[in-house]
């Protein structure tokens, strides 16, 4: 079987796989790392969303052999050295951006994402970021006031939906 090697969470990672296993897969059942979770694997819910490269991904949809020689980030390396969220992490829960808990890797994963690319963020450009993930939970509702948080705005201009 072939080997594939990257660097995941800022450690050295490879294994032997199947040219058909998914990035996802590697990440749960190789690493361990089970905080990237599988939803849909049809790429529609973003349960998955890890960064590769700096670009949030949906694991589901890329081979791990794809990642050769990649940097890959999970929800597992958001957290600082000592365990304490980071700032997305944080906010997510002082406003209360999760409930069942299921999506919130894959939202954070992209929230990040979205903050790297566009600090200060709308509402509406949260909102339309999003659109690759799913929440049945939560309404999305406190998901952007934590996005708006975590950037610094004020969370209470959100619009209820």
């Amino acid at each position: 079987m072939p080997q594939v090697s990257m660097t995941v969470n800022g450690k050295a990672a490879s294994g032997e796989i199947e040219g058909r296993t998914l990035l996802v897969d590697f990440l749960r059942d190789n690493l361990g790392l089970t905080g990237t979770h599988v939803g849909c694997d049809t790429s529609q819910c973003g349960a998955c969303v890890v960064h590769v490269n700096g670009k949030d991904v949906k694991a589901c949809s890329v081979f791990a052999a794809e990642c050769e020689g990649a940097e890959v980030v999970t929800i597992e390396g958001m957290a600082g050295p000592d365990g304490s969220l980071n700032a997305v992490q944080q906010a997510f829960q002082d406003h209360h951006g999760l409930q069942c808990g299921f999506c919130t890797p894959g939202m954070v994963m992209t929230a990040a994402a979205l903050l790297q690319k566009n600090p200060k963020p709308s509402e509406s450009e949260i909102r339309d970021y999003l659109e690759g993930n799913i929440c049945r939970c939560t309404g999305y509702h406190n998901i952007v006031k934590a996005i708006m948080a975590a950037s610094g705005q004020d969370a209470g201009q959100v619009a209820a939906e």
